[in-house]
């Protein structure tokens, strides 16, 4: 058996994410034909209906919303962090060269 060449990654609009979920849950075609019908990995799409879900309250987990807001307060934490990296150097830097 070969190995298969690794897709390259790609990106999809919110729009066309939410068409694909329509498609699932109208029930007319399965998460897998979907994912074959467009091309998709059956995962990628099984995880938009996953989220979906979870946005419309159906299921338990993080909101679209709350993992945008969580992305960006990790994000401001790290650069905090590193701002007071930076801060605890050059005090110890100034602390050396004024003795």
């Amino acid at each position: 058996m070969g190995k298969r060449k690794a897709r390259p990654r790609r990106s999809f609009t919110p729009e066309f994410k939410a068409e694909m979920v329509e498609l699932c849950r109208r029930g007319d075609r399965s998460v897998g034909q979907v994912a074959k019908d467009f091309d998709l990995t059956e995962t990628a799409v099984r995880d938009w209906v996953r989220q979906a879900q979870v946005d419309a309250g159906e299921r338990d987990g993080l909101t679209s919303s709350e993992r945008e807001e969580l992305v960006a307060l990790r994000r401001e934490n790290r650069r905090l962090r590193e701002d007071v990296d930076i801060l605890k150097r050059a005090t110890a830097f100034f602390a050396t060269e004024t003795r």
